[in-house]
């Protein structure tokens, strides 16, 4: 179904490089985009982009629902890495972060994020797939880098595409580290990378990456992303093959993520 996009969007800015490639698309096809970010990494950065960047916490609903409202915001994107971890730390909530929270049965991802989708759309806010502003970013079928995987890895790969997709049903996880086909560790609340630090490890060399979309992936939200920090654990632990689900999966900077794994003799293939 196609959507007609408002010139003026709003940007819910996690961690990372992400939030900053859909600004600058944005931007660069005439949208005016105002960032709620919530992380420190990328504020100077979204600054370039946006009309106006504001620094809010995990747990400001009600100061963020104010903003919206304010600036008559109609549509927004989620984008980059909010970790759960969050919520350990104890955060300051605002009354109705609380009240969710309350309501919740589970805290997994997709509860939470539909429950936020469900808010925003009851103040006439609509959550926009990830994507729109940064299909270019979606990777395509095949080998990406000079190296191939091996045959066994080929087995890995395939092995771990299936697991993989059983870990997303039940919505624990989308990434899964193999070795000679058995699961060396499955993703959970700590994340992508500290998942392939603990297989690789395991593994002690050769291990083998897959990260996958969930089944009936809800592309407002969760979309699987990797970039150069992938890389870099991968190779500080070890660790040979990354495995993408094909045209599911966002690689942010692809050049600079080929041209290093091509330098580490790391395989990235689109399956």
């Amino acid at each position: 179904m196609s959507i007609t996009l408002e010139n003026k969007q709003c940007l819910i800015a996690g961690d990372g490089l992400l939030p900053v490639k859909m600004a600058q698309g944005a931007k660069e096809n005439g949208f005016e985009v105002i960032a709620i970010s919530l992380s420190s990494d990328n504020c100077k950065e979204l600054q370039k982009y946006c009309s106006k960047v504001v620094s809010l916490g995990f747990g400001q609903v009600e100061t963020m629902e104010k903003l919206l409202k304010e600036e008559e915001i109609k549509q927004l994107t989620f984008l980059g890495k909010v970790s759960k971890t969050m919520l350990l730390k104890r955060p300051k909530l605002e009354p109705k972060a609380l009240e969710y929270l309350k309501e919740a049965f589970k805290l997994n991802d997709d509860a939470i994020m539909l429950r936020i989708v469900e808010e925003l759309n009851s103040i006439g806010v609509d959550v926009l797939d990830q994507t729109i502003f940064i299909k270019d970013l979606m990777v395509q079928k095949g080998v990406l880098t000079k190296n191939t995987p091996t045959q066994e890895e080929l087995y890995d790969i395939e092995y771990g595409f299936k697991t993989a997709k059983e870990m997303g049903k039940l919505d624990i996880g989308q990434s899964v580290v193999m070795k000679n086909r058995m699961i060396m560790a499955v993703e959970a609340i700590e994340g992508t990378d500290k998942c392939i630090k603990r297989g690789a490890k395991l593994a002690r060399k050769g291990a083998v990456v897959v990260k996958v979309a969930k089944p009936n992936q809800d592309k407002r939200f969760d979309i699987p992303t990797v970039g150069i920090r992938t890389l870099k654990t991968m190779r500080r632990y070890g660790a040979k093959v990354l495995a993408l689900e094909a045209g599911e999966t966002i690689i942010v900077n692809q050049k600079e993520m080929i041209d290093y794994a091509n330098k580490h003799n790391i395989s990235i293939i689109a399956v």
